[in-house]
């Protein structure tokens, strides 16, 4: 990832309402957007989800948030592209069962150890895992949060950390913390 030093500014100005400043951050990110965006989509071909419509419905969703999208700092807007990626592909996943199988879902434990070497399910565990996530939020939302950036923005343990300003490390134990929760909660669906 590239350095924050102009990020940070315009992150600045967006946060007083500079509307062009977050032009500027989005239009500077969106290489870095779609990297993660293909990395996590790769194999699904055939789907009507591809990097550029997650990423652009992603972009949507930051644009539409709340009172106006505000970031903090890189990291700030990194988990919450990570976020808004989740919602879109939970969206992506529960409208194509819903056609495929008339809406009923069949839950899958399932949570890769290796991220970056699976790719984003676009099935019952997306779905699953949602669920599972947002109750692992209510618990702990700093675990939360790293299992959004790692699974679903595909983003690695240092990339993470860094973003986190936190250890590797102890991002490494908040991934597994996070997994064991997750397939628990999973189970219990």
């Amino acid at each position: 990832m590239e350095g924050g030093g102009d990020i940070t500014v315009w992150l600045d100005a967006a946060r007083s309402g500079d509307r062009a400043a977050l032009d500027r951050v989005l239009s500077t990110l969106y290489q870095e957007l779609h990297s993660m965006a293909r990395r996590q989509l790769a194999g699904h071909q055939g789907h009507t989800l591809d990097a550029t419509a997650l990423v652009h419905e992603s972009y949507l969703k930051l644009l539409g948030a709340q009172g106006g999208a505000k970031f903090d700092d890189r990291a700030h807007f990194f988990a919450y592209a990570a976020s808004s990626m989740r919602s879109v592909v939970v969206d992506y996943a529960r409208s194509r069962l819903a056609r495929k199988r008339g809406g009923d879902l069949k839950r899958v434990a399932e949570i890769p150890e290796d991220v970056e070497s699976n790719l984003l399910r676009l099935d019952e565990t997306t779905l699953a895992l949602n669920t599972a996530l947002d109750q692992l939020f209510d618990a702990d939302p700093r675990l939360a949060k790293v299992v959004e950036m790692r699974y679903f923005a595909g983003l690695s343990e240092l990339e993470i950390a860094e973003l986190m300003q936190r250890s590797e490390r102890s991002v490494r134990r908040d991934w597994q913390k996070a997994r064991l929760f997750l397939l628990a909660a999973m189970q219990d669906e």
